[in-house]
């Protein structure tokens, strides 16, 4: 195995930078619900295979469009947090990570809190000089999900949908 140069080894770490903020970027537009933004992170030609391929879809309009679908309302609220990622690359323009995510899903409309863990299942591409997501996906380790009926006391009170983020502390 040829030893790696000090420049190669720089380069690989800038890479890994790029592919962790655009896993973050990623999040971020799923949480703050920005789908235009949304389509820079993945190719035209993207896949997904979440919940165990439970729901897989074959193009980038067809993967975002399924997330508004589910996500696009006041009433639902998610945060996701990626950590522990482990990159491999595949080549100069192709990587593939492993994310331990952790989530939290809070739905006013149906009254439902739901949270969990997974792994993330990547695969990247470089082109033009951008890494993108080429697929993704997640296997989950486990997941829950309560009524927040059964927790009467349970208030939102901040959104971003429905407050502008601002916090509104009734007693």
């Amino acid at each position: 195995m040829a030893e790696m140069t000090q420049k190669d080894a720089v380069s690989s770490l800038l890479a890994i930078e790029e592919i962790k903020r655009l896993k973050y970027k990623y999040m971020r537009c799923v949480d703050m619900k920005l789908w235009e933004e949304m389509e820079t992170v993945f190719i035209p030609e993207a896949t997904c295979a979440y919940s165990a391929g439970h729901y897989s879809y074959d193009s980038r309009a067809a993967i975002i469009d399924w997330l508004k679908k589910g996500m696009d309302r006041d009433g639902f609220h998610s945060t996701h947090s990626v950590h522990q990622p482990e990159i491999e690359f595949e080549g100069e323009d192709r990587a593939k990570g492993i994310w331990k995510i952790e989530d939290i899903v809070l739905d006013t409309d149906f009254d439902i809190m739901i949270s969990g863990a997974a792994f993330y299942h990547d695969r990247y591409v470089k082109r033009d000089g951008t890494w993108l997501i080429e697929h993704t996906g997640y296997d989950r380790i486990w997941e829950q999900m309560e009524s927040r009926k059964d927790r009467p006391s349970m208030k939102l009170t901040a959104s971003m949908w429905t407050s502008g983020g601002a916090s509104s502390i009734e007693a």
